[in-house]
């Protein structure tokens, strides 16, 4: 069926897009490792869907009420959120991982949906109540055990719930902002701007009940439930959910099962594509035909054209077309999606000066090869039902080719976050949402440029993360001063994606703050799981007139090269004291720090280096843990790298095990 007739004749609701399912015989595919494979028709999804209700029901619940969920499994989730769905209930998806920024999030997300259900694992119970313990919230915990509803105690799903009508304009679920450890604020979306934007996303990207989608974005982020599982199950397209975990170990699986299902949409944010190309540079892959790839949507945070156009020349050797990378721009805000580009084309950049970037300000194009030019990609036009306008400070209409705040309304745009007063929504006098974003629309095309944050959010593995809440994890972490550290990110002129940088008061040596730094580094990716790029010692903050920290100058001043030196210093000192620290070592020490290299390979490791003072990201450590249970099955859990968290301490740890 050709997309404009598919997006012409669609229900009003995602319960009636399930029922219409019902004789499908299209399948979800569940791809939880190698050879570790489900599937499940459309219909079997309701099925399973009903089953569980039943279980919601007599737990207590009720239409209206919201619904956490809360669990790894993505075949589990997808059965509880359909569940909720056709009983009335309102799902809430919060992600699970293995730092205390997440735990915290739950408990946050709990707190301002004011006593919800709970859907999630007894495994995530344990570790949440050593949290509470540790954390001073085993209060809070105590609560979210009481309203859990846990997915082992889901045996039989044999005898259905009671199914409750919903209207278009009834929530449908609630999107909560990730990977800000800041309070998470809650996008409602409804029926209504769900099936809107999924009109206008089959519409613009053409989908048809011939594709075959392959995603390993989690379902707890927008593009991965809305974009790869709900506007593909609409369209009646196969799809496949790969384990976001299975990809951070084994990457290059990713490719492989595009290539054995003839796959034609993709989708990854730069962070995945860098993961991607790591592990390839080092391990490499045969026998790949990617030529049915038509789609490899690129969207989730600030795309990197040097990142395209390595991943792209890579893959062309496998027969990816050029054509087929299609960048985007979205947000849960829009249900989704807000532009996109016709598919097909090739995609396109604009080489602008840095300095003309300024709200207000008309863009000057940059000569190719000048350090001023700042190369931006292009990233479509507005998706149908969905209006985009650049706005200045006075939220009035900016003209084409002028930078403003990017400014959205329409069928598909929420109507606020769940628990804020009216007067806190990011509305505009005249109703257009502010997204918080800056652009410019190209002239003459018309076609969106993202230029940048309006509050200095640093994107991060796809996610956001807030710089004064970065530097709050300092503080009480890593008894850094309130006031004598700033984060920020910066791309250098080149460079692949934004690093996450760190400034610190310092007045010593280089030698003295490298063991602060290694402190302070650690506490941060332990905490959040992010890989710190650099600490950089400053001899003062830049601050306005009101005390206000001035992150974007020490941004521009990492971009423009002025720490290099400095960086350069620190770096041979740490090279330096790895070299000396990795001498000797009894045979398995060796092995060990061997695995280690293979994944962390920019530096040499010490037996006694910290991985998170090193700045090991947590998809890094997943790969290092792989590596170590290819050769020691089922010794080391991966949160044991928490405590063990070097090679001595990994070593010892093996030695107990009889190894």
């Amino acid at each position: 069926m050709p997309p404009e007739a598919m997006a012409s004749d669609l229900p009003t609701t995602l319960v009636d897009v399930l029922a219409t399912r019902g004789d499908s015989n299209r399948r979800i595919h569940y791809l939880d490792g190698q050879n570790d494979r489900r599937s499940v028709t459309f219909s079997g999804l309701r099925s399973a869907a009903v089953g569980v209700l039943f279980h919601l029901q007599a737990f207590g619940a009720q239409p209206g009420d919201r619904v956490i969920l809360h669990t790894s499994s993505n075949e589990q989730f997808l059965d509880g959120f359909w569940a909720c769905l056709l009983g009335g209930l309102v799902p809430v998806p919060v992600a699970v991982g293995i730092s205390d920024d997440h735990r915290l999030k739950l408990l946050q997300v709990f707190a301002t949906l004011g006593n919800p259900l709970v859907y999630t694992e007894e495994g995530q119970r344990s570790r949440l109540q050593d949290y509470g313990r540790a954390s001073g919230t085993a209060g809070q915990v105590d609560a979210v055990n009481r309203r859990s509803l846990f997915v082992e105690q889901v045996t039989d799903i044999s005898r259905p719930g009671r199914e409750h009508p919903v209207m278009p304009d009834d929530v449908a679920f609630i999107q909560f902002s990730s990977g800000s450890t800041s309070t998470p604020k809650g996008v409602l979306l409804t029926h209504r701007n769900l099936l809107t934007n999924i009109r206008a996303m089959i519409e613009g990207a053409r989908f048809t009940d011939q594709d075959i989608s392959l995603s390993w974005m989690p379902l707890t982020h927008d593009m991965g439930l809305i974009g790869l599982h709900l506007c593909m199950l609409t369209a009646n397209i196969e799809h496949t959910i790969m384990d976001t975990r299975v990809f951070s170990r084994r990457p290059l699986l990713w490719l492989e099962e595009a290539s054995r299902l003839r796959a034609t949409v993709l989708c990854s944010p730069n962070f995945g594509y860098k993961h991607f190309l790591k592990v390839y540079d080092s391990k490499g892959v045969n026998g790949l035909d990617l030529s049915a790839v038509r789609l490899l949507i690129n969207g989730a945070e600030p795309i990197s054209i040097p990142l395209c156009e390595r991943f792209m020349q890579e893959m062309q050797r496998f027969g990816l077309a050029r054509t087929a990378m299609y960048p985007v721009y979205g947000l849960a805000e829009a249900s989704l999606a807000v532009t996109l580009p016709g598919p097909g084309h090739a995609y396109r950049s604009v080489l602008v000066e840095r300095a003309s970037l300024a709200v207000g300000s008309t863009v000057a194009l940059a000569e190719p090869g000048t350090a001023s030019g700042l190369e931006l990609m292009t990233v479509g036009k507005p998706v149908r039902d969905c209006e985009l306008r650049v706005a200045g400070d006075d939220d009035l209409p900016l003209a084409a080719g002028t930078v403003g705040h990017l400014q959205i309304r329409g069928g598909n745009v929420t109507s606020g976050y769940v628990g804020l007063p009216a007067d806190q929504q990011p509305l505009t006098a005249d109703g257009w949402l502010r997204t918080g974003d800056l652009g410019f629309l190209t002239v003459p095309e018309g076609d969106l440029v993202v230029t940048g944050r309006q509050k200095e959010i640093i994107f991060v593995n796809g996610l956001n993360y807030y710089p004064n809440d970065l530097e709050a994890i300092a503080e009480k972490y890593a008894g850094v001063e309130l006031g004598k550290m700033a984060a920020a990110g910066s791309r250098k002129a080149g460079g692949e994606d934004e690093e996450l940088l760190l400034f610190l008061l310092n007045r010593g040596s280089a030698a003295d703050f490298l063991p602060v730094a290694n402190q302070l580094r650690r506490q941060i990716t332990e905490h959040t799981g992010l890989n710190v790029a650099h600490v950089i010692p400053v001899r003062n903050l830049p601050k306005t007139t009101s005390g206000k920290l001035q992150r974007g100058k020490l941004a521009q001043a990492y971009a423009d090269g002025e720490y290099d030196a400095v960086v350069a210093e620190l770096d041979a000192l740490a090279v330096a004291s790895a070299r000396k620290a990795a001498a000797g070592g009894s045979d398995l020490q060796t092995k060990i720090r061997h695995l280690c290299a293979s994944v962390i390979t920019d530096r040499e490791i010490g037996l006694d280096d910290d991985f998170f003072e090193l700045g090991v990201s947590s998809l890094s450590l997943a790969q290092i843990h792989e590596r170590i249970d290819e050769e020691y099955p089922g010794q080391l859990d991966v949160e044991d790298l928490f405590t063990k968290s070097t090679i001595r301490a990994v070593a010892a740890h093996l030695e107990e095990k009889g190894l």
